[in-house]
């Protein structure tokens, strides 16, 4: 009984160690490219934390494939989005954030990929990559961030059980970690550890989405160029015929196509703008119902005459208009027989660059 107690007393110590091993990494320069507006290092509510306004903190010298990465932030019910990148590389990363702002709600929280240096969460939203979660505003948040392979999982407040579990976005490849603490409202982070040797995932069960039934798949999408170009309807045909066509790209989440999988918006110049294009073949002059969706502003074009414009902006029709895409538009085209050209010139500002379309009744057509 002695030797048993003996052996489990050294167990117990081995496992203390193990943990103890595990320690937190200062915020100090020798570790942290520290890139806030305005920081400061400080005791807070009992752990050594970094107070931290804009901008971020990025791991130096570290380059993360698989592990756990984990942290504390101390909330504020203000509108936030404290969270991590992981597996940052140029301008694309994997990423979870919080939104302490909306706690209880659906969207408390996103699992997004950053792509070309934009978060298209108005195209991945819903269960399948956030969850409600009511937020404490009195003491730390404790965040647990598990990645392996292609797939990660987020516990919070030390839950055994993963509140979400989701197919990672990009190749699998190692990156960089920076964390942020909420933008423009300044937040508290500290215990920020990382372990690449725990990749052990729990229940893995990732959420689906029904795909939208009829879409067209895929999108030809030209170079940019700048939005207030199309305000001159005289130099419409000119700007039309001065594009490049060098990229397609194809619906995703059975939902829209991303056009920042082609194109880098942020690239130091002012085009926000491109046109998506496709090209239907009708059997007979004919008018068809189109349905589409668009974020964040289109003009559609139809046979180089321009038919519809629109805004389906973040906040665009009231102040909780979220703009995620689906067929929330329409218009009537008057189609010729033969070949028709349908563009619509799609303009971003944050959240998604996406484009989506189909026919109601696709007979007597063909779209290519």
């Amino acid at each position: 009984m002695v030797r048993n107690k003996i052996i489990a007393t050294l167990i117990w110590l081995s496992l203390a160690s193990a943990v103890s091993a595990q320690e937190f990494i200062p915020f100090d320069t020798a570790h942290w490219n520290i890139r806030g507006k305005t920081y400061l290092t400080e005791n807070y509510k009992g752990k050594d934390a970094i107070y931290l306004r804009g901008g971020n903190i990025l791991l130096k010298n570290t380059r993360f494939l698989n592990g756990t990465i984990e942290y504390d932030v101390f909330l504020k019910e203000e509108q936030a989005f404290p969270g991590v990148y992981f597996r940052a590389y140029s301008s694309h990363a994997e990423q979870f954030f919080l939104r302490p702002h909306l706690s209880g709600k659906p969207d408390a929280n996103q699992a997004a990929p950053l792509l070309n240096g934009i978060t298209p969460w108005q195209l991945y939203f819903g269960p399948k990559y956030s969850f409600a979660y009511e937020y404490n505003y009195d003491d730390w948040t404790h965040v647990k961030l598990v990645v392996n392979g292609d797939r990660a999982q987020v516990f919070l407040d030390y839950s055994e059980t993963p509140h979400l579990s989701w197919n990672l976005f990009h190749e699998t490849r190692a990156g960089q970690i920076v964390l942020t603490a909420g933008g423009a409202s300044a937040m508290h982070l500290a215990n920020i550890t990382v372990d690449e040797n725990a990749t052990t995932l729990v229940d893995f069960k990732p959420g689906e989405r029904e795909p939208i039934e009829g879409l067209i798949q895929e999108w030809q999408v030209s170079d940019m160029f700048e939005e207030k170009e199309l305000d001159d309807l005289a130099q419409l045909k000119s700007l039309i015929n001065g594009r490049k066509w060098d990229e397609k790209i194809q619906v995703e989440e059975g939902t829209a196509a991303n056009i920042s999988r082609a194109r880098l918006l942020f690239d130091g110049t002012p085009a926000n703008t491109v046109f998506a294009k496709v090209t239907i073949n009708a059997d007979s002059k004919m008018t068809r119902l189109f349905e589409f969706g668009y974020s964040d502003r289109v003009v559609a074009i139809l046979n180089g005459k321009p038919i519809y414009r629109g805004s389906n902006k973040w906040r665009s029709r009231d102040y909780r208009y979220l703009g995620t895409v689906g067929l929330f538009d329409s218009v009537y085209l008057n189609l010729k027989k033969g070949e028709n050209t349908l563009l619509f010139a799609v303009s971003e500002d944050f959240g998604g660059w996406l484009i989506t379309g189909r026919f109601a009744d696709d007979s007597g057509l063909t779209v290519k």
